[in-house]
């Protein structure tokens, strides 16, 4: 998975499509990430006390990674992502590119 916490992403399919938002979570075993104000459920919570009344959340809900995309930091537009391998004193390292225009994402 390409998608890391913190990443700018956009929504390609779905209720949300063409909005972008910050990852907030990444579930790499199940392919989902939860991303800031995209994919918005509302959840009905009890009262926590007597006297007190219930509540309706809005969480985002996790959504599959196949549906986002990141967004390049220098195009500004949803890019697809591809590495690049570097040859380090310690081993070999990898950073995330545009593949449109070669920019580290």
């Amino acid at each position: 998975m390409k998608i890391r916490k913190n990443d700018n992403v956009m929504a390609i399919s779905g209720k949300d499509r063409g909005k972008t938002g910050k990852v907030l979570h990444v579930f790499p075993k199940t392919n989902k990430v939860v991303i800031e104000g995209i994919n918005i459920r509302k959840k009905h919570s009890r009262p926590k006390k007597q006297g007190q009344k219930g509540q309706i959340i809005q969480v985002s809900a996790p959504m599959d990674a196949s549906n986002v995309m990141l967004v390049c930091s220098s195009c500004n537009k949803p890019r697809r992502a591809g590495y690049k391998v570097f040859s380090a004193e310690g081993g070999n390292k990898r950073t995330r590119i545009c593949k449109k225009c070669g920019s580290e994402i």
